[in-house]
């Protein structure tokens, strides 16, 4: 990972305690370029590790997904997988965190630890209800008007979920999360 090709000394980083090990993001089978390149960007400005399972939708060399990460795929750890099994095989023992519009409980009742794995459905089919399945207690969602939208843009819930996990993170100390919902 490189650095950035084109930076703005003029602008101030802000106070931040960035997770070690970083909160990691895992894309199932994406569909839709552009999603997929914001999503890197976003880790990117993170330090999150992007992992893709496939098959994928498109390829990464597709001028809308370069376009949407815009020059930031060299500052992003993109690790690609066969299937979900190797995915799983591959990230050992960490913690799944499941989001999908079938999760039953809020994104806001997790509780987020550095390392965890942020896993994501695709576009149009979300998560395989195999997958859902197999961790019923890791399964959340994201509150939204149902009798207004079906779900929300991929790379939208990808940065809601992210960014509440670098949140609490942030009163972590030796692997515990201090802050507590309402806190």
């Amino acid at each position: 990972m490189g650095a950035m090709k084109h930076p703005r000394p003029n602008k101030p980083e802000l106070p931040f305690r960035w997770p070690d090990p970083p909160f990691r993001v895992a894309l199932v089978e994406p569909e839709i370029p552009p999603n997929t390149g914001n999503i890197a960007r976003l880790c990117a400005a993170t330090g999150s590790p992007l992992h893709l399972v496939e098959p994928l939708g498109f390829r990464l060399t597709d001028h809308a997904v370069q376009r949407a990460g815009l020059d930031y795929w060299d500052a992003v750890e993109i690790i690609r997988h066969m299937n979900f099994e190797a995915f799983r095989e591959s990230v050992g023992p960490a913690r799944l965190l499941l989001f999908s519009t079938k999760g039953k409980r809020s994104y806001l009742d997790a509780a987020y630890r550095p390392g965890d794995v942020l896993v994501f459905g695709s576009e149009h089919q979300g998560l395989s209800e195999e997958i859902l399945n197999a961790y019923p207690d890791q399964v959340f969602g994201i509150p939204i008007r149902t009798d207004k939208v079906r779900s929300l843009n991929l790379a939208n819930a990808v940065s809601i979920v992210l960014y509440e996990a670098l949140r609490q993170a942030q009163g972590v100390r030796n692997g515990e999360c201090r802050m507590k919902r309402g806190e």
